[in-house]
């Protein structure tokens, strides 16, 4: 076949196609535009709505002070309190245990289990000669780490002697007042069933992963949980560096087995029963955040996962929850996944976005017009951001607000992946693996 021929029968096809593009292709493309379009509109205005929501809550924090530092008082006689270390292979729960036999508690008041989960020989053995050298200190040994974190809290659980339950995850280092100050509520008040401290980070200057991981717990204790809590009194567990009533615990089935939040499900199941869970924004307890990239997505992969799971399971009982007035369930509802939402949402303008370029008519690209559009849009969604800068002025870590942004444009899109690969598998009820995060405190010696 001649050249020529060839080049007229490509010649052809591509006649051929423009001819069907001009006709149908086109048509086709200019309803995909449309309805890519209006469906980015809709999210972008869902968006705006939550990053709202943020900007609300961020200016409450602001105009609201925080509260003097409440010095213990002691009104009647202490309960016998058990302190709780989970532990899977973790050094740190020596550290922590260290913090926790210098408490300014009399020593016949209190005792200090470490639930030991690790499946290496030489962990357990370090941590059996510290008990062995401290009367106030137990170890409770498992064979393996079923059900994981509220498996290994149930099984302590049976062993304990306290009235009152503090738990404290193995890389925290709470004050030598701590114990004094959380039982405080318990004794004022039957109805609180849960007291939950505040968090900080030793380590939150390390490094970029650090600054960001730091930034999104803050938000959740200095803007979410102080919001909820002085409005409504509503308030959650967050999994360490809190205090539960052992029989209120016992009552409602004790810990969710396997559950990769088993804090914020127990908060839900208290909350939708009646029972108050105080938060103390003046008692802060130091502890480290994921200072690895892989560390901080997974860790907040399996929060992901874990709440929402948790809201899935316990929203239609929320709701019926004679216990919450309306502004109170949607508090319950909506602020608690409202973090997740916008995550979910910025995804999805990412993708409509992208989807709407490709099938506009072609056209020259008017750039004044498209950057106008482009910092609005990140405008009408910056409300988390604005949280923020907030959060990290109110733990006094002002100093991190350049690496938290730079962190979030760069580290923060891996995270958004993975969180919502996290709820996403939570919607489809898909298999969550457990991570065990590296923490500075295992180093010990």
């Amino acid at each position: 076949m001649a050249i020529t021929e060839i080049l007229q029968q490509y010649t052809g096809l591509i006649v051929s196609f423009f001819s069907w593009y001009s006709e149908i292709g086109r048509k086709m493309l200019d309803f995909l535009y449309v309805v890519f379009d209006s469906t980015f509109n809709a999210l972008l205005l869902i968006a705006f709505l939550v990053s709202f929501l943020y900007l609300i809550m961020s200016l409450y924090a602001l105009l609201n002070k925080r509260k003097h530092k409440n010095e213990k008082n002691y009104d009647g006689e202490l309960p016998f309190v058990t302190v709780q270390i989970p532990t899977f292979n973790e050094l740190a729960a020596i550290r922590c245990a260290k913090n926790c036999l210098s408490f300014d508690y009399p020593k016949d008041k209190y005792e200090i289990i470490i639930g030991d989960d690790s499946n290496k020989t030489e962990i357990s053995e370090k941590l059996q000669e510290f008990s062995s050298e401290h009367d106030l200190v137990k170890v409770i040994k498992r064979k393996s780490n079923e059900g994981y974190k509220p498996g290994n809290l149930n099984n302590m659980l049976r062993h304990s002697k306290g009235s009152i339950l503090v738990i404290f995850d193995s890389d925290f280092m709470p004050p030598s007042d701590f114990l004094a100050r959380i039982v405080q509520p318990f004794m004022k008040d039957s109805k609180i069933a849960g007291v939950q401290a505040r968090w900080t980070f030793v380590n939150a200057s390390e490094n970029m992963v650090t600054a960001l991981g730091t930034t999104i717990v803050s938000i959740f204790h200095h803007i979410t949980i102080p919001f909820m809590h002085r409005s409504q009194k509503i308030a959650f567990l967050c999994g360490s560096a809190e205090a539960v009533r052992k029989d209120v615990l016992l009552k409602l089935g004790g810990w969710e087995k396997g559950n990769f939040t088993e804090d914020i499900e127990f908060s839900l199941r208290l909350i939708k029963n009646g029972y108050r869970i105080e938060y103390l924004d003046d008692l802060e307890c130091d502890s480290e955040v994921p200072y690895t990239i892989k560390d901080l997505y997974r860790q907040q992969m399996r929060w992901a996962y874990g709440v929402i799971y948790s809201w899935k399971k316990h929203f239609m009982c929320i709701n019926k929850s004679r216990h919450l007035n309306l502004l109170g369930k949607l508090y319950v509802q909506g602020i608690l996944c409202s973090g997740y939402l916008l995550s979910l949402l910025l995804a999805g303008l990412f993708i409509t976005g992208t989807l709407s370029l490709i099938t506009h008519a072609p056209e020259p690209i008017q750039w004044g017009e498209f950057t106008f559009k482009l910092f609005r849009n990140i405008a009408l969604t910056s409300g988390l951001l604005f949280a923020s800068i907030i959060a990290l002025a109110k733990a006094n870590k002002s100093k991190l607000t350049l690496p938290m942004i730079a962190s979030s444009f760069s580290h923060g899109i891996v995270v958004t992946y993975y969180v919502n690969v996290g709820i996403f598998k939570a919607l489809v009820k898909a298999p969550m693996e457990w991570f065990m995060l590296n923490k500075h405190g295992n180093k010990i010696d």
